[in-house]
């Protein structure tokens, strides 16, 4: 029993509605970072806090994306639909008019915890909507074109805004899409009450797996501010490992748990999950770390800035779309995944060596066409490979388990590589007394320096986990689908591409 009873009229009104939602998710995953330097200059907070803007966010939205999917189970899909586009929509005006920086952390917190309600809930409604036939394949193609260029135009939407209106605007323009969608879903989708699964929700576990991840990412943000030997930064981190180690006796023990271990403990979807979480994470640490570098050490504006960007996301769409696919099936994951880890490590070395006085094509555009070539081969290879053989009643999960991934890894990221940045650039403003501003402007390159050379090593460490991971050889379940386009149905809105 599906959520929806739709005339094939109507499907495609639907579709238009679920797409605005999906376009609103994917713009808001890369509109923010290029006003990232504006938000800290007009909000005042220190660099050690600047990364909670972004984690705040991936935390909520990854913790809690795998019990959105159990709740819209049971209380509906069209219900979750529509209270996470209102609930964004709030969200994003609380933030826009932001008056202090916990204010901003805070909506980008209820941000990303609506945006997990509001993700599953439109994958699911548009799978029932379009239950098979050419115009399922049809629904999914604008479905997966609609997120991968929302996240590719929110760099250049993000520029324009910031630099011809305010910062704050890319927060509210979520408002001009929830508000539609959300009056489409409640016209066109039927009012279907409570969902037909009363399976018992695992609420202990998302509660746990929670509080956990955020013991873990906070207490490594504190470590600018404290130092590792803080009580604050071991406390959390203590806190935060044993929670996660409750979490995963707890799932391997009760009958319907939040995560079933059995999924990612296989190899290959094990794989998959952490060439994801690799991926993510060092690609967002990429964008983060030069968004501030090109404004304030290079002295771009921020739609400057935007276009700049954008050879990235262009470069992953076309490979994602064209070579990774291809070459998924002829040589497997085993052979693809690390190729992509060495194109991603060769372009952090590259972004490494920035000085202060580098030049765009010289420098960056290199780096950036490399990065995208090296996601565009993960990307497409670690999402099949890890949600490859599931059983039929794992399918919800896996599929969910990839953005939670992306997300969380993006979370402890930031978090990480801006404790490593911020260390790193006091560190050398001690060493090089008096703090001109050439010293200052220094350090701050000499800390992303150390961010992108740090992310290429674990670029380089996740390449060879992967191939000892990974079979060798084709699996049978990619050879099956060689004649099928690459297409992230597993994927949620909100995956992040850039």
């Amino acid at each position: 029993m599906t959520d929806t009873h739709a005339l094939p009229t109507h499907r495609w009104w639907i579709l238009a509605t679920i797409a605005i939602a999906q376009l609103m998710v994917a713009l808001d995953s890369t509109v923010m970072n290029i006003a990232l330097p504006s938000v800290q200059k007009d909000l005042h907070y220190a660099d050690g806090d600047r990364e909670w803007i972004i984690t705040a966010y991936a935390l909520a939205f990854g913790s809690l994306l795998l019990l959105s999917g159990r709740l819209a189970d049971r209380f509906g899909r069209r219900n979750l639909f529509v209270v996470g586009l209102i609930g964004f929509a709030v969200a994003s005006g609380v933030g826009g008019a932001a008056t202090s920086f916990g204010m901003l952390v805070a909506s980008r917190a209820v941000q990303g915890g609506f945006a997990a309600l509001l993700a599953p809930a439109a994958l699911s409604l548009l799978a029932t909507t379009f239950p098979g036939g050419r115009d399922r394949a049809r629904a999914f193609g604008v479905y997966a074109s609609v997120g991968i260029a929302g996240s590719t135009i929110g760099l250049l939407i993000g520029g324009v805004l910031t630099e011809y209106l305010s910062w704050r605007w890319t927060m509210f323009i979520n408002v001009f899409f929830a508000v539609p969608a959300a009056v489409g879903a409640i016209i066109l989708l039927r009012h279907s009450g409570r969902g037909d699964n009363r399976d018992r929700i695992d609420v202990l576990g998302a509660l746990l797996v929670s509080a956990g991840l955020f013991g873990v990412v906070y207490g490594i943000s504190n470590v600018p501010n404290d130092g590792w030997d803080s009580p604050v930064t071991l406390g959390f981190l203590g806190a935060g490992v044993v929670l996660l180690i409750v979490f995963v006796l707890v799932e391997r023990r009760i009958a319907l748990p939040l995560l079933p271990l059995r999924v990612p403990l296989d190899r290959t979807r094990g794989a998959g999950y952490l060439g994801m979480f690799i991926a993510a994470s060092a690609m967002l640490s990429a964008v983060f770390f030069m968004a501030y570098y090109v404004q304030t050490v290079l002295g771009y504006s921020a739609v400057h800035s935007g276009v700049a960007f954008l050879p990235l996301p262009v470069m992953l769409v076309l490979v994602a779309a064209v070579i990774g696919p291809r070459l998924n099936r002829r040589v497997g994951p085993r052979i693809v995944v690390p190729i992509g880890m060495v194109f991603g490590a060769t372009a952090m070395f590259l972004f490494s060596a920035l000085t202060t006085t580098d030049d765009y094509l010289g420098h960056l555009l290199p780096g950036l066409l490399l990065l995208g070539v090296a996601m565009g081969l993960i990307f497409p290879t670690s999402v099949s490979a890890a949600t490859l053989g599931v059983r039929r009643e794992d399918a919800g999960v896996a599929s969910a388990l990839v953005n939670t991934t992306q997300q969380v890894g993006s979370a402890i990221a930031v978090a990480v590589f801006n404790s490593v940045a911020t260390t790193a650039a006091t560190d050398y403003i001690a060493a090089h007394l008096p703090p001109t501003p050439a010293v200052v402007a220094d350090a701050a390159v000499h800390s992303y320096s150390m961010v992108f050379a740090s992310a290429a090593v674990i670029f380089l460490v996740g390449g060879a986990v992967t191939a000892l991971l990974n079979r060798s050889g084709v699996p049978a379940a990619i050879s099956r689908e060689a004649g099928e386009p690459f297409l992230p149905e597993a994927v949620q809105p909100g995956t992040t591409v850039a």
